[in-house]
């Protein structure tokens, strides 16, 4: 099944060359809007090993594990159905996929935004780590986007896959389903770029950052709001 979004470049290649100048003497890397630095390349932050990390940051990447092989089953579903079509045991598959999300990945994200966020976003406006609005943004902004982000996209998708299988048109229904696809496979792609955001970029900054003071009051929190004692950890 072919892609109803053409590639417009492929159509029109000078349509999206775009030039940038560098200034004399700047050595600093300059991008395109059409060729932006690599998200999987972030600035270069010191790496914790795992091992040093406290409990919640440990709690947290652990789950992350999990998700990451549920996202890596949704893909291989999703390009299956673009290839062969829906049958019974994947639209079983995208349905357990679409369970673990409303069961681990909102409880997770929970988990983040309650308890961790907060205390991370104070931390990297004290030392600095923040945006030059009147209300300074930092990192934990574009997470808590991306938590957002998820749910709409998630519930696009699978609103679309609802919808086509009602459907009786075949037209139609194969381009609604192309439609799905490319939706999921947004979705593919957005929940593994957050995790490894988390997990390279913030959660490195979490431990530089936060003080042991900060750290006894998180596992309070665990324990208040999730049952969760992380000192059996």
């Amino acid at each position: 099944m072919n892609n109803i979004f053409e590639n417009i470049e492929n159509k029109n290649p000078d349509y999206i060359k775009r030039f940038v100048d560098k200034e004399e003497g700047n050595s600093d890397p300059v991008y395109s809007p059409m060729a932006p630095p690599d998200a999987y390349k972030p600035p270069a932050i010191e790496a914790v090993p795992y091992e040093e990390l406290h409990a919640m940051l440990q709690t947290l990447i652990d789950e992350h594990k999990i998700t990451l092989q549920k996202i890596k089953d949704l893909e291989d579903t999703l390009i299956e159905i673009k290839t062969d079509g829906v049958n019974k045991e994947r639209n079983k598959k995208l349905s357990d996929f679409f369970e673990f999300l409303d069961k681990n990945i909102v409880l997770h994200n929970l988990k983040e935004e309650r308890v961790l966020f907060p205390f991370i976003h104070d931390r990297m406006i004290d030392n600095g780590e923040h945006g030059s609005g009147a209300i300074p943004d930092t990192a934990v902004d574009m997470l808590e986007n991306d938590h957002i982000k998820t749910m709409e996209l998630a519930t696009l998708t699978f609103s679309l896959m609802g919808i086509t299988s009602r459907i009786t048109d075949p037209i139609s229904k194969a381009l609604l389903l192309d439609t799905a696809i490319e939706q999921g496979l947004a979705l593919v792609e957005l929940l593994r770029l957050h995790i490894f955001r988390e997990d390279n970029v913030v959660f490195p900054l979490a431990h530089k950052y936060l003080t042991a003071e900060d750290f006894i009051e998180i596992t309070k929190q665990m324990k208040k709001y999730f049952s969760i004692d992380l000192g059996k950890k």
